[in-house]
């Protein structure tokens, strides 16, 4: 008889169930025989508008030089984001997409024994992580959909390690004022590591929320974890990073794989980051689409969570399974979130115009069924 290799896996992965990500298009289409074209993914929270053509001309440059290794440093990276925010290359850790610098911290700092606060209907990487880790997992109770920083405070302990904060927060894109956030990082113990995950960070703008990165130098235990798949559009070359003091820095890189970024991606991060436009119009449309589908969906007696990231979280009133289900067969792809706690909700990324009205439309004729 074969060994069972689940029982003899760690016993917080025994436990895990596996990430659940947005349907593929091609997976849909294989399902329900629609054809590709007719399907539009809002499940992913991904960049509208297209691959950016000078990211496009810089993986065309790199192509060459496949055969060889990325620079394991990711030098140039890290030094054009130094460049960019005023930091020093050596306070950077690059990561594949902010998801691998969730993993690192965990790995770094969670273990048996240890546990990790965060907010409930926070993003799933946080009780993955810390679970996979062996630690425990302090989930306090929302407020309002959002982080109860008061609430967290009083869940942290002798044995707390690690607090996540995502600001915005995926996936009920609500968000911490600059009040709020200092308050709580001025009664943080200093021993506790504060991840604050601004993955969305870039679809704000101005003072609209508080830059985690101008807390960098008054704060010795704040991480700052952010990614270049959402408003710069690189999703499908994975390329994030974290931003924290040398010393946490160094403690991450001891464990971060050297290879985690790939050629293509890094070169293609340079030159998103050069390119200011792109980002400006993606905000452009991203707040477009917002009033877009908030005036529709108030045209349908919905309600929904305001948000500061490029998605709306959309309460039906009902369960959303079979909501979901009906937007499938009209092929529209969104995202489900009961697995956060949230039964009646949908999560819907902001698309294109186009795009977004063709989910106003199927959710109106699923909604008649």
């Amino acid at each position: 008889m074969s060994a069972d290799f689940l029982t003899l896996a760690v016993p917080g992965v025994q436990k895990l169930s596996p990430y659940v990500t947005g349907k593929p298009i091609d997976e849909l289409a294989r399902e329900l025989g629609i054809e590709p074209a007719r399907i539009i993914k809002l499940a992913s929270n991904e960049n509208p508008l297209g691959p950016n053509p000078r990211v496009l001309e810089a993986i065309r440059g790199e192509l060459s030089e496949l055969t060889r290794y990325p620079d394991g440093s990711g030098f140039r990276l890290k030094a054009k984001l130094a460049e960019r925010f005023g930091l020093k290359s050596e306070q950077i850790t690059l990561g594949n997409g902010s998801n691998d610098i969730i993993d690192l911290v965990a790995r770094c700092w969670l273990a048996p024994g240890r546990n990790a606060v965060f907010s409930a209907h926070a993003f799933a990487a946080y009780p993955l992580c810390t679970q996979a880790a062996g630690a425990e997992s302090r989930v306090v109770p929302a407020v309002d959909y959002g982080h109860d920083l008061d609430g967290m405070l009083e869940a942290i302990d002798e044995q707390t390690a690690v607090v996540f904060i995502a600001n915005p927060n995926n996936p009920t894109g609500t968000w911490l004022g600059a009040q709020a956030l200092e308050s709580f990082l001025d009664r943080v113990p200093e021993r506790v590591l504060v991840v604050l995950d601004e993955a969305y960070i870039e679809f704000t703008e101005g003072d609209e929320l508080p830059n985690g990165l101008n807390y960098l130098d008054r704060y010795p235990n704040l991480l700052v974890s952010r990614t270049l798949c959402k408003a710069y559009g690189l999703a499908g070359l994975r390329v994030g990073y974290s931003a924290s003091s040398p010393q946490i820095a160094d403690v991450l890189n001891r464990v971060r794989q050297p290879f985690n970024v790939n050629s293509l991606a890094l070169v293609a991060a340079c030159a998103a980051l050069d390119d200011e436009q792109y980002l400006a119009e993606g905000r452009r449309v991203n707040r477009a689409g917002m009033a877009q589908l908030e005036q529709g969906l108030a045209e349908l007696r919905l309600k929904w969570i305001p948000s500061r990231g490029n998605f709306l979280a959309v309460d039906l009133g009902r369960d959303a399974a079979p909501i979901n289900a009906g937007l499938l067969r009209e092929g529209v792809i969104v995202r489900p979130i009961a697995g956060y706690g949230m039964p009646t909700f949908l999560r819907v990324s902001i698309g294109t115009e186009q795009e977004n009205a063709r989910f106003l439309e199927a959710l109106r004729v699923v909604l008649d069924q």
